[in-house]
C-alpha cells in the first residue's frame, strides 16, 4: 500500500495514553466515544490525535474491539484532508464502510460503526458525485446509519452534522420536492440538525464549517453574510489535536479564497 501523506505539522500535538484519558471529553466533544479502558487502544487515539494517522489505523487495528473505531476514524480524516489521489480517496472510503458496516453488525449498539459507515459513504457519495450515489441507492445507507447512531448516542454532535449535511446536499442536487419526497430530506430539519450540534460541541470548527455550507446551498446569497460569519469563526477555533486543527485550517483556507 502506497505511503500516506503525513501530517504537516508533525511534533505540535504530543499526546501520549495518559493526556489523552485526562482531555478525553474535550477531544471527543463531536463523536461521543466512550473513553476505552484499554491501554493500545488510548495509545492508538494518542497517534491519532498528534496527527500520525498512519500509526494509529494500523495501530487501531491491531487492537481490534474498540480500535476498529480509532482506525476508521484516522483514516476517515486522512483520506478526506491529505490524500492527494482521487482513486485512494474513493477506495480508502470503501474500506471504511466495509470494516464499519462488519462492525455495526458484531455490535449494533455501537454508535459509531454506524456514524463511521455513514461518514465514509457519504464522502464517497460526494467523490463519485451525490447525484450518481443517490442513483445507486446510497443515499438511504447514509441517512439510516447516521439516525441509528443518533438515536444510539443522543449527544452526537458529529452524526448531526453529517445527517444535516446529507439533507442540504440532496435538497441541493435534486430539489425540495423530490429531495423530500423521495430521499425524506428537508431544509428545516437539516438546519435543525447543525443548530442541535453547536449546542452540543459549541466549539467544533467543522460544525460551523458545513452549517455555513448548508445554508449557502439551502439559501443562496441571502445568507452569504451569515456563513461567512461561521467560517470567520471556525477560522479563529483554537484547535486541541490535529483533526480540529485540519478543520481551521480548511476554514482559513477557504475566506482566502474569497
Amino acid at each position: 500500500m502506497a505511503k500516506w501523506t503525513p501530517f504537516p505539522h508533525a511534533g505540535d500535538y504530543r499526546f501520549d495514553a495518559a493526556s489523552v484519558k485526562k482531555h478525553w471529553a474535550r477531544l471527543h466533544g463531536g463523536d461521543a466515544e466512550p473513553c476505552p479502558k484499554d491501554t493500545a487502544v488510548l495509545e492508538a487515539w494518542a497517534l491519532f490525535h498528534n496527527g500520525d494517522f498512519e500509526k494509529a489505523a494500523a495501530a487501531g487495528l491491531a487492537a481490534g474491539g474498540a480500535g476498529i473505531t480509532v482506525a476508521n476514524k484516522a483514516t476517515s480524516i486522512y483520506a478526506n484532508y491529505l490524500e492527494p489521489k482521487e482513486k485512494t480517496r474513493l477506495d480508502l472510503f470503501t474500506q471504511v464502510a466495509e470494516r464499519a458496516e462488519a462492525q455495526a453488525g458484531e455490535d449494533p449498539s455501537n454508535a459509531n460503526a454506524w456514524y463511521w459507515h455513514a461518514y465514509a459513504l457519504g464522502r464517497y457519495s460526494q467523490g463519485i458525485s451525490v447525484a450518481k450515489a443517490l442513483a445507486q441507492g446510497l443515499g438511504g445507507k447514509v441517512k439510516e446509519s447516521l439516525e441509528k447512531a443518533i438515536a444510539l448516542s443522543p449527544k452526537h454532535a458529529d452524526a448531526r452534522i453529517a445527517l444535516g449535511a446529507f439533507h442540504a446536499e440532496v435538497i441541493d442536487k435534486v430539489g425540495s420536492l423530490i429531495g423530500g419526497m423521495t430521499y425524506g430530506a428537508k431544509k428545516d430539519a437539516g438546519l435543525k440538525l447543525f443548530q442541535e450540534a453547536l449546542k452540543l460541541n459549541p466549539g467544533s470548527a467543522i460544525a460551523m464549517i458545513e452549517y455555513a455550507n448548508a445554508l449557502v446551498m439551502l439559501e443562496g446569497d441571502k445568507k452569504m453574510k451569515e456563513a461567512t460569519a461561521l467560517y470567520e469563526k471556525a477560522a479563529a477555533a483554537e484547535p486541541m489535536d490535529a483533526m480540529e486543527r485540519l478543520d481551521v485550517e480548511m476554514a482559513r483556507s477557504e475566506l482566502e479564497e474569497e
